[in-house]
């Protein structure tokens, strides 16, 4: 693949990134601070896009370039692009899930730990002096079934990361029946639901996924459960999790993503919804901060121009 016009890079990356592209010649145009009018202007005249997460990368958009090639996400997600669309286009999309993998895993490791151990709620007692310890009384992963629904790069990264812990390990993923993992076997989804202790969900955003985390899931559940989200806020119902939460079905949370992700732009019911979440005490709250580390940040930029490079070699 011969590029006729620039890359157009539209957010932060790793200079690692563009010291690749230097060192392989690939004309590109970095412009992380760039606002939407500009980039705009600038689309007609690029031959391949990488973004994080600024731009909707709609029909729309994809009009507009019309010299593109390739678009490129310097994550694991690509909701944000209409991958249907530019396939149908001849473009190409790369993400680059292998980059941040390993931070995710460690993320759902530790927020894992963290509700069973129930460190958030003691440690915010003991800062207003209160010392309980039959309160925050523990359970040992050691003896409980952990479900991980969606196998790919981060659902097998957390199997990895708390297999040492000797709790099972199950996984669910419709592409996928079976990834040799030490310690994590594949099974139906039924099976999950019915012998999990704990529910990690690594699966993407789309139509089929979306608000999957809801009442009729929960209810499916055999047991009182611990519920982890480190993928995408769109896959959950808040307000279903909260009832979970209330009944004693959901025994805690950890949530790295939320459905809205802009506090500028909460409405009176998200906002409800958030203080109920943290008024439980059996919650964890993360900024969608699950992949983010700075060795992430740097492979992130090593996946993405190692794909590129292949896509244009």
């Amino acid at each position: 693949m011969e590029l006729e016009y620039p890359i157009l890079i539209v957010d932060d990356m790793h200079p690692s990134l563009m010291e690749g592209l230097d060192s392989m010649r690939i004309p590109y145009t970095y412009l992380p601070a760039i606002n939407r009018d500009a980039l705009l202007e600038l689309l007609p005249e690029c031959s391949g896009l990488v973004l994080r997460s600024k731009l909707e990368v709609n029909q729309e958009i994809l009009d507009r370039a019309i010299h593109l090639k390739f678009v490129a996400r310097a994550g694991s997600g690509m909701d944000n692009v209409d991958e249907l669309y530019a396939h149908s286009k001849g473009i190409q999309c790369i993400n680059a899930p292998e980059g941040n993998r390993d931070a995710v895993g460690e993320h759902a490791a530790g927020l894992l730990l963290g509700l069973t151990r129930k460190i958030p709620k003691s440690f915010d007692e003991i800062k207003s002096g209160i010392w309980l310890r039959e309160e925050n009384r523990g359970e040992e992963l050691t003896e409980m079934t952990v479900g991980i629904i969606g196998f790919g790069n981060t659902g097998q990264a957390f199997a990895k990361k708390i297999s040492g812990f000797g709790c099972r390990i199950l996984y669910y993923d419709k592409n996928i029946s079976d990834v040799p993992t030490p310690n994590a076997k594949p099974a139906l989804l039924e099976e999950v639901y019915d012998q999990a202790d704990v529910l990690s969900f690594h699966i993407p955003l789309d139509e089929e996924n979306k608000g999957l985390i809801n009442h009729s899931l929960i209810a499916k559940v055999a047991r009182p459960f611990y519920l982890l989200n480190l993928s995408r806020g769109g896959i959950m119902n808040t307000r279903d999790i909260l009832r979970g939460l209330e009944s004693g079905k959901i025994k805690a949370a950890a949530l790295d993503v939320l459905e809205n992700e802009k506090p500028r732009t909460w409405n009176e019911e998200e906002k409800n919804l958030l203080q109920g979440l943290i008024a439980s005490n059996r919650v964890i709250l993360t900024p969608h901060i699950g992949g983010w580390t700075t060795a992430s940040y740097r492979k992130i930029s090593g996946v993405l121009l190692a794909k590129i490079k292949l896509l244009l070699s």
